[in-house]
């Protein structure tokens, strides 16, 4: 079976760890190229690495992405209730 060459936009938004109302919101506001189809867009896989590009001055690699991940569950771990509290306020 031969891989799209397209992503969706919760297929996006689950890749950039967002929500997918962000991801929404970039393609509207022109941010993020993507093709209407009906009520759906499909966003060009070659796209998506110009965005970041642009979005983050370079791509971030696996590794990095694993360091920033480890640091924002270590803040949650360590302060969720604190990040809650803030939240409500």
């Amino acid at each position: 079976m031969a891989k799209s060459k397209y992503l969706s936009i919760a297929q996006l938004a689950k890749m950039l760890g967002v929500s997918r109302i962000t991801v929404y919101k970039r393609v509207k506001a022109g941010k993020i190229e993507a093709i209407r189809i009906g009520r759906s867009f499909a966003i060009p896989k070659e796209s998506i690495k110009k965005y970041l590009v642009d979005v983050k001055g370079v791509a971030l690699k696996d590794e990095e992405k694993q360091e920033i991940e480890k640091a924002v569950k270590k803040t949650v771990d360590e302060y969720g209730e604190v990040l809650k509290r803030l939240g409500n306020e």
